[in-house]
């Protein structure tokens, strides 16, 4: 199982959990699960296209999917991915 952390704008979709646990071969397929076991959270992560969305970022075991192979990351029992929304701010 993959231990997938949950970000707080997320969490009423996946009933208030801050951690769920979930299967895939890949950052892609657990993406997929994720969006099968909790209806919602696959359209909050991908944009219209199907790509991850600009402002979230996806970790796996702190490492950037962005800087790994993307979506097509393979992922192992153990891995944490991380969800974490950018967060946009300034004066």
């Amino acid at each position: 199982m993959i231990r997938v952390r949950v970000p707080t704008p997320l969490r009423p979709m996946t009933g208030g959990k801050s951690e769920v646990e979930m299967e895939g071969g890949t950052v892609a397929q657990l993406i997929e699960n994720l969006g099968a076991a909790h209806p919602g959270l696959k359209e909050r992560l991908y944009d219209e296209k199907g790509e991850v969305r600009r402002f979230i970022n996806i970790y796996v075991n702190e490492e950037d999917i962005r800087f790994l192979t993307g979506t097509d990351t393979p992922l192992k029992d153990g891995d944490e991915v991380s969800i974490i929304p950018a967060i946009a701010g300034g004066a």
